[in-house]
């Protein structure tokens, strides 16, 4: 920019002229010599050995502690060697940095301008010549030493925050604000020391070296003190901001826009799905390595740390300086920086993250609202499973009606209060039971009966679907080993969930349960649908894998309905298809219905798959499924879900020919409204309740 280019020629152009007009040998032929050389080389250390300083929520910047040595110079060398130190020890700070030439040009202007500075006022309130020689430092002459340092400052950082006010757009007068407060006592400090090294530089540089103790204590101390703050505004895992940098760089970016009168800014909530599989299958080292992975990745897309944060666990933050735009490009480019495969040690994991948008000041006017607000959206983005979701008012209508509902259902499964119910599936040429379905019911005590639809989303998103489903699994498999001890051979069904699907922990739980129960591995059959199945499938595989080695039936529900192709029946072994009720129930009156059936029966017999047709409402139906040769059936016209006792009783009646007459219904106690009420306290089925588990 013209800016920089003016600084740099103006600077490169005074030093050639101080260069050109300094009386040299001056000092040569003074007892200043060894002094300035110790100075210099003083200054020097100080230039390469910085103390980075944080502005808060800002990245941390390099403030040199050389600034007092070549205070010292200014009066003890002159302005040619004082001049020289500087200059040398920027271009060897940038050459060690591997800054471009521009910004080397640039720094070098901008240091021979400050140092003039200081130069001239020094001269100026004590008489001397501007290109005199050295000069010991007494009581008067200290006031214009520690002005002239003022001086230096004040110009050397007024040229930068040129730059940056060019470079944001912000205005000079509030950035120049920003930093007087900021670096005023940082360097009154490093000032002080310089007046200090000047006067005693007139002793001798055996006095200067005593000079060094205090001022390497001082480093030590401020370093100390940077690095503690440092530790108390970022993450100490992944070296990221924290929670409360988060809060404050959100206050800075608003208080920005609104003062600039534009939208922003914005802010990006990112979420890991499935991170708690990692840390309890392997470990948490790998999952501390994975979370330091994460962040690499999101700085190299980001260029630089400087808006990035991790809340805690696997939850990470972007603040965006840009409207809504640019905030959702970002969070694309977020996630999709995740999409290659991360290898820790020997092992090679796929990541996959959730995203919460939410923009300023349209979402939110301060950094609590935005929070808020993105955590809205990126809960919306896991239950709907979009990836990406920015906030919508409507997402928060039901907020606090979910948080308490996901509440009481965390009560609901420490009490035991949830009810299982199992549905027959019938052999139908024979009208045997062969298998029955567990199925999830709750009744809330105020709300009454809840859909399974409604709560499973919140145990998936909550952490809770792993205990919801081996409630399932242990009532399950509890109600299977009395019937089997009855002489019963069945097959037990229970519904896994996509997230539930992921879980690497998933085989042993099953291992488990089956062995306390003593329940042979092959009468289990679990549920998964085609979007669990595709929604991780090179962790689905792993773990169907480790079932099926178990000796566990694999079932594809709700077949026909994903949006899947058939590949997938061929990279994932599966033993039983369940054709949706979507197309059973009507493929008597649609012929469209009745071919999607007809070939997914045909494919599963091809493939030597069993193949199991829902939603079987009347006898017509059982005919025209026993005529494309399907094997089993399941629907109301075969047996409405009941209790553990409903199923015992049913099975203790003889076989009926469901293509004449529908199932015999249990004698069990009803309530109003069709609904069966199971005598072991089980949760009310209404006739219309559909038959979704978990």
């Amino acid at each position: 920019m013209p800016y920089v280019a003016s600084v740099a020629i103006t600077g490169v152009a005074l030093l050639l002229v101080v260069l050109a007009s300094t009386r040299w040998h001056l000092l040569l032929d003074s007892w200043a010599l060894w002094p300035a050389v110790f100075l210099a080389s003083a200054a020097l250390i100080g230039e390469i050995r910085p103390l980075y300083v944080s502005k808060g929520d800002a990245p941390a910047e390099a403030i040199s502690t050389s600034t007092p040595f070549v205070l010292a110079l200014v009066s003890l060398g002159g302005i040619g060697p004082a001049l020289v130190t500087q200059v040398l020890a920027s271009l060897v700070d940038d050459l060690r940095n591997r800054r471009g030439l521009q910004k080397t040009a640039f720094n070098t202007g901008q240091y021979t301008l400050s140092v003039l500075a200081a130069r001239a006022t020094y001269a100026g309130l004590t008489g001397l010549p501007f290109f005199g020689g050295p000069v010991g430092v007494d009581i008067t002459h200290l006031f214009p030493l520690l002005a002239g340092g003022v001086v230096m400052v004040v110009v050397n950082r007024l040229l930068v925050a040129v730059v940056v006010s060019i470079a944001s757009s912000e205005r000079l007068t509030t950035i120049i604000g920003h930093e007087a407060a900021f670096f005023a006592a940082t360097q009154l400090v490093l000032l002080s020391i310089g007046g200090v090294a000047a006067n005693v530089a007139a002793s001798g540089i055996a006095f200067l070296a005593l000079l060094c103790a205090p001022a390497v204590a001082v480093y030590l101390t401020t370093a100390a003190g940077i690095r503690h703050a440092h530790q108390a505004s970022h993450d100490a895992l992944t070296g990221l901001g924290n929670r409360s940098l988060l809060h404050q760089r959100l206050r800075t970016a608003t208080a920005r826009a609104q003062a600039a009168h534009r939208e922003g800014p914005g802010l990006v909530l990112l979420d890991l799905d499935h991170f708690k599989d990692v840390n309890d299958t392997l470990g948490h080292i790998v999952g501390d390595d994975l979370l330091r992975e994460v962040a690499q990745r999101l700085v190299s897309v980001l260029g630089d740390d400087t808006h990035a944060n991790r809340l805690g666990g696997d939850e990470f933050a972007v603040v965006v300086d840009g409207d809504l735009v640019a905030t959702q490009t970002l969070a694309h480019d977020l996630l999709a920086s995740l999409e290659k495969p991360i290898r820790i040690g020997d092992v090679e994991l796929l990541v996959r993250a959730s995203a919460g948008v939410a923009i300023g000041p349209e979402h939110g006017t301060d950094a609590d609202e935005l929070l808020k607000n993105a955590d809205i959206a990126l809960y919306h983005a896991k239950v709907e499973r979009d990836r990406i979701s920015t906030y919508s008012a409507r997402f928060d209508v039901n907020t606090v009606e979910r948080l308490r509902l996901l509440n009481d259902l965390r009560v609901a499964i420490e009490q035991d209060a949830l009810g299982v119910v199992y549905q027959p599936q019938l052999d139908l040429t024979n009208g045997r039971i062969v298998a029955v379905e567990a199925l999830i019911r709750w009744e809330h005590p105020v709300h009454g009966h809840v859909p399974p639809d409604r709560f499973i989303p919140l145990a998936e998103n909550s952490g809770l679907i792993a205990a919801l489903t081996a409630h399932v699994l242990e009532t399950a498999l509890g109600s299977l080993a009395a019937w089997r001890a009855a002489g019963h051979d069945l097959r037990m069904s229970v519904n896994v969930s996509a997230r539930h699907l992921s879980d690497l922990a998933l085989p042993r739980q099953v291992h488990e349960a089956l062995t306390r129960h003593d329940v042979p591995a092959t009468a289990l059959v679990l549920e998964v649908t085609e979007t669990a199945l595709l929604s991780d499938p090179i962790r689905a595989r792993v773990v169907l894998t480790a079932l099926r080695r178990l000796g566990v039936a694999i079932a594809v529900d709700d077949y026909g309905t994903g949006h899947a192709s058939l590949s997938y029946l061929k990279k994932l072994e599966v033993d039983e298809l369940k054709v949706d009720r979507s197309y059973v129930s009507d493929m008597g009156r649609d012929e469209h219905d009745f071919i999607i059936v007809r070939s997914t029966v045909a494919l599963a017999r091809d493939l030597g798959l069993r193949v199991v047709a829902e939603g079987i409402e009347d006898a017509s139906t059982v005919v025209a499924l026993r005529g494309l040769g399907c094997d089993v059936g399941q629907g109301y016209h075969l047996g409405r879900p009941t209790s553990a006792d409903g199923i015992a009783q049913l099975l203790a009646l003889p076989p009926h020919d469901p293509s004449r007459e529908p199932a015999p219904v249990p004698e069990l106690p009803t309530v109003p409204d069709g609904a069966t009420t199971p005598p072991s306290g089980g949760t009310p089925v209404s006739a219309t309740d559909p038959s979704v588990g978990v």
